[in-house]
């Protein structure tokens, strides 16, 4: 890692764009951020940034022009940028448009390799989204202080066939799985949105006893051939949350593939909400 080599971020929205910016910047890179006006917090303008570029989702042309104006010849790519803003009112310049109608499928993968490809043509190298985040990469094993109970076990390992099914098809990296059963699958909406709607159905039944139980548990994994560039899987606190209000109590992520985007105050918050969490 060079002393002041630039290094570009493309910031979508969330923490994750912060964290990466953050270690960047400590790590002695001078940090180009082109924000996305419509996803990117604001807060971003008052980090350690060299320089903020605030550009539409529909700039691709005048991403590469503000890299190539500033030296930068690697970046990187951190934030949610909600694939639902393909069918927003947003106008795509030239470029964009150009790729958009080049793709087969418009799913996340093709979508943003199609993205990262025009960069290498035009000389910018997007690298690992988690370059500088490896620590917050989720280590093997049971990182709660409960283990999953033999129930939640049977749902992980039901819901790791159900996901990684779905993954293949790039539709989503979270199902929601009650006793065996598929109650909810994650598509455009996020996983925060997928864990509350599978708390809705479960909420929407009659309220007397039921021999099976309701308890949710949630598996969230990377796709198959993970491209780490983006798109990669990250829980934070806010996960917790949602998985609290849909009276969920189990969480299984992919070792080496889920970000921990809150570090140790997940496990806290899961902690002190009884949800066990398990990385394999």
């Amino acid at each position: 890692m060079a002393g002041s080599e630039r290094i570009g971020l493309i910031a979508g929205n969330g923490r994750f764009p912060f964290l990466v910016l953050d270690a960047a910047c400590a790590a002695g890179y001078e940090v180009i951020v082109v924000a996305i006006k419509e996803e990117a917090f604001p807060e971003i303008e008052s980090h350690s940034a060299t320089a903020v570029h605030w550009l539409s989702l529909g700039e691709l042309s005048n991403l590469i022009d503000t890299f190539k104006r500033e030296g930068v010849k690697r970046a990187i790519m951190a934030g949610q940028v909600k694939h639902k803003q393909i069918f927003s009112s947003i106008r795509p310049d030239w470029r964009l448009a150009k790729l958009l109608l080049s793709l087969g499928t418009r799913n996340t993968d093709s979508l943003l390799g199609a993205v990262a490809k025009v960069l290498a043509d035009e000389g910018i190298t997007l690298e690992n989204s988690t370059s500088f985040l490896e620590p917050l990469l989720a280590k093997p094993g049971v990182l709660t202080k409960r283990a999953p109970s033999e129930q939640e076990k049977k749902n992980i390992a039901y819901g790791r066939i159900v996901a990684r099914n779905l993954a293949e098809y790039d539709i989503g990296q979270t199902v929601v799985i009650a006793e065996t059963a598929c109650v909810a699958v994650e598509a455009m909406e996020g996983t925060d949105a997928t864990i509350e709607r599978a708390g809705q159905i479960m909420t929407s039944l009659e309220s007397g006893p039921s021999t099976l139980s309701r308890a949710l548990t949630v598996v969230k994994i990377a796709k198959p051939n993970q491209d780490m560039r983006f798109d990669v899987p990250v829980i934070g606190v806010r996960t917790i949350e949602a998985m609290q209000k849909a009276s969920a109590s189990c969480l299984a992520v992919d070792a080496g593939k889920c970000l921990l985007l809150d570090g140790d105050a997940i496990i806290t918050a899961a902690d002190a909400a009884k949800i066990s969490i398990v990385a394999d």
